[in-house]
């Protein structure tokens, strides 16, 4: 038996001896807080899910996040480092829809340790994509949709409130001036991707994490591979796109930070061998921001530069 396999199974049974309550149907054990004993202790997942819990928890929370700048949440599996925070945590903060596909199982041990919950239970199932080649699966990539990620934030807010009901209003306070900024930033995406005429309005990536930023802003978008990176992508899927992209003469096609650049560059060399030539009209962040402390490090950030790189690419 591993060693990370040891510490879960450990850390499930002390905390099942320890009697800390049922799991609800949402996955996360209902609990309060009992004391007021410094901020709240709480582990997300992605640095998107981090920057919500920050800005809506403000001082009364200590939020730490698994994943950084650059890191595939689609590949990414626990270490032992990250087992220790999770099992010290108050509150736990996931995307869910099988986003942290290698977490599944730390995640699910958790459930009875900790309160648990998935931002993306808040969104109505309506409105989510369900591509056919995905096996039945949401897109998991919500966040690139303005308005879902304001019902995820909704979700983290309604959380705090009801594990900290002594901090409650200062919860809401925070998340309704959060949640007029993103409804400045929905403003400002659409009027941007507005300067793009619509016959230029196509995005084409490393992988096809764009579905819901396509839906909501009018864009056609075409990824490399699928939905999730976990998948290579093979001579046959670059030949495919390679000529999709020389058929409709795209000016520019974009790399992600979270996968390697290579994956473009062979897409651009095999429309080159076409006879027509596109250039990578910039990096755009997919499944992680950008560096902590840099404006790209935060959601509104990371939002305001896709659409920039996208919209200065395509309309040059």
């Amino acid at each position: 038996m591993n060693l990370l396999r040891y510490i879960l199974i450990a850390l499930l049974a002390a905390s099942l001896a320890a009697g800390c309550g049922t799991v609800d149907r949402e996955g996360g054990a209902r609990r309060v807080r009992s004391d007021q004993a410094g901020a709240i202790r709480i582990v997300a997942t992605t640095g998107m899910i981090a920057d919500i819990t920050r800005r809506v928890g403000g001082e009364q929370v200590d939020v730490a996040s698994l994943m950084g700048a650059g890191v595939d949440p689609h590949l990414y599996k626990a270490s032992e480092g990250d087992v220790r925070r999770l099992s010290q945590a108050e509150v736990i903060f996931f995307n869910g829809l099988h986003l942290e596909a290698g977490m599944s199982e730390v995640l699910e041990r958790m459930q009875a340790r900790s309160r648990t919950v998935a931002v993306s239970d808040a969104i109505e199932r309506g409105k989510l994509l369900a591509p056919p080649e995905f096996k039945g699966a949401y897109d998991p990539h919500i966040w690139f949709d303005v308005r879902l990620w304001m019902s995820a934030t909704e979700r983290v807010r309604d959380t705090l409130t009801e594990y900290d009901a002594a901090n409650k209003e200062i919860y809401r306070s925070n998340a309704e001036s959060y949640l007029a900024e993103l409804g400045e930033l929905q403003s400002y995406v659409e009027s941007q991707a507005a300067r793009v005429p619509e016959a230029q309005r196509v995005l084409v990536t490393a992988h096809d994490a764009f579905n819901y930023f396509g839906r909501a802003y009018g864009f056609e978008v075409r990824g490399l591979q699928g939905i999730s990176t976990a998948s290579e992508a093979g001579t046959a899927d670059v030949q495919a796109l390679a000529a999709f992209i020389a058929e409709r003469r795209i000016p520019a096609i974009f790399v992600e930070s979270s996968i390697p650049q290579r994956t473009i560059e062979a897409v651009q060399a095999a429309v080159k061998a076409r006879g027509y030539e596109t250039r990578i009209g910039g990096q755009l962040y997919s499944d992680a921001m950008g560096d902590a402390g840099t404006p790209d490090g935060t959601y509104t950030g990371m939002v305001r530069h896709n659409i920039n790189t996208i919209t200065g690419a395509l309309t040059k």
